[in-house]
């Protein structure tokens, strides 16, 4: 046959002479299906490494996750989604989203440790069937709870520390099975999604204590800073409360370090559940803790100081044997564009604040005013909102 050479003139490549003349050969040997199959492959590549961009460049974890829900169920439109991730902590509950038909919802599912799946992936690192996950696990507890949403298809996210976690996708609304381009798209996009999340975990470390999770004083004091020249442009007002645990030496002396690690750990996930995801949460060092509120006035943020501190009196610590009631003491500073004071000075008069309740018998929140340390008024507690 002759060599077809396209020209510049021309529009298209089936629009040569020569493709029309022998059209009915290229189509019955298959020519033109192959050149779909490539131009498809071509635009999955293309929207994939738009899509990867985009989930790459994402600044945070929770916006990750939503970013990879919403492009697997607007490109395949699955019946059923569940992403589950293992935390940085292993003591935080495990991250999870589930939706079905479209709809955010939160099913029972029975998922103690991602860790467990670890020695299956081990052997199967790519995309798998539902039931061939479900049949070498066994029939446990979490496979009745994952039944519930019908998978078909398990996607591990996998990276140099192992798994980071799954997703679990139902069939397609349309009934069509899933093609082995598809597959290949999932495989190619979680390749992505994996070093996005690594990205994010390596960052994430340095920004935390690693004993609390919290994020460590350098990133508060960064934070600090950065709402103290915000103030100073707006007419906001930011809070920062420092808690210190009252007579902490005796469970480290007592109990072991061990048992003093635990409750610095249990107030931690006290604190973090207390406050809200604008909030910065952060271990100032030894016993103290830090808590930046933006956006907060004085009353504000001694309810939340209040709560806090009723929180972890009453609290549970887990121990073999049982530890004497923990309480924390708080001081609490606002400030605002009329106060033109570093990050130092804003630390200080919270810490001032904290002496108070200290000094009055601890197991109480005060709040910083000018000549506080010389009037010594015990904090009032404030009427609920």
């Amino acid at each position: 046959m002759e060599k077809v050479e396209l020209k510049e003139k021309d529009d298209t490549f089936f629009s040569h002479p020569k493709i029309i003349e022998y059209y009915s050969l290229l189509q019955e040997i298959g020519v033109f299906s192959h050149i779909s199959s490539l131009e498809a492959e071509a635009r999955n590549y293309k929207n994939l490494f738009a899509s990867a961009l985009d989930i790459v460049n994402r600044p945070t974890l929770d916006e990750i996750l939503s970013a990879i829900v919403l492009l697997i169920s607007d490109r395949f439109l699955p019946a059923s989604i569940i992403f589950l991730w293992k935390p940085l902590q292993n003591r935080e509950d495990i991250t999870v989203k589930c939706y079905k038909n479209y709809k955010r919802i939160n099913p029972n599912l029975v998922v103690e440790n991602i860790s467990d799946f670890e020695p299956f992936f081990k052997k199967n690192s790519g995309i798998v069937h539902y039931k061939v996950f479900a049949e070498a696990i066994g029939q446990t507890e979490t496979i009745a709870s994952f039944d519930t949403m019908s998978p078909e298809l398990v996607i591990p996210i996998l990276g140099p520390s192992g798994l980071y976690g799954m997703i679990l996708v139902g069939s397609k609304l349309l009934g069509d099975a899933y093609t082995k381009l598809e597959l290949a798209y999932f495989q190619n996009l979680m390749s992505f999604v994996s070093k996005a999340m690594q990205n994010h975990l390596h960052y994430d470390r340095t920004l935390r204590d690693p004993k609390t999770g919290l994020y460590n004083n350098g990133f508060f004091m960064k934070r600090l800073e950065g709402e103290i020249a915000r103030a100073k442009r707006t007419f906001s007002k930011t809070s920062i409360i420092i808690i210190d645990v009252d007579h902490f030496k005796i469970f480290n002396d007592k109990y072991g370090h061990v048992a003093g690690d635990k409750v610095l750990e249990t107030i931690a996930a006290i604190i973090k559940e207390g406050v809200r995801n604008s909030d910065i949460p952060s271990r100032f060092g030894g016993e103290e803790f830090t808590v930046l509120l933006p956006d907060t006035d004085r009353e504000t943020v001694l309810i939340v100081a209040e709560r806090l501190r009723a929180n972890v009196e009453s609290m549970q610590v887990e121990w073999e044997t049982p530890l004497p009631q923990v309480t924390i003491s708080l001081g609490l500073f606002t400030f605002d564009r009329t106060l033109n004071i570093p990050a130092e000075g804003v630390i200080k008069r919270a810490d001032e604040a904290l002496y108070i309740s200290k000094a009055m018998g601890r197991n109480q929140s005060n709040v910083w005013k000018g000549g506080l340390l010389h009037k010594m008024q015990k904090f009032e507690e404030p009427k609920p909102v």
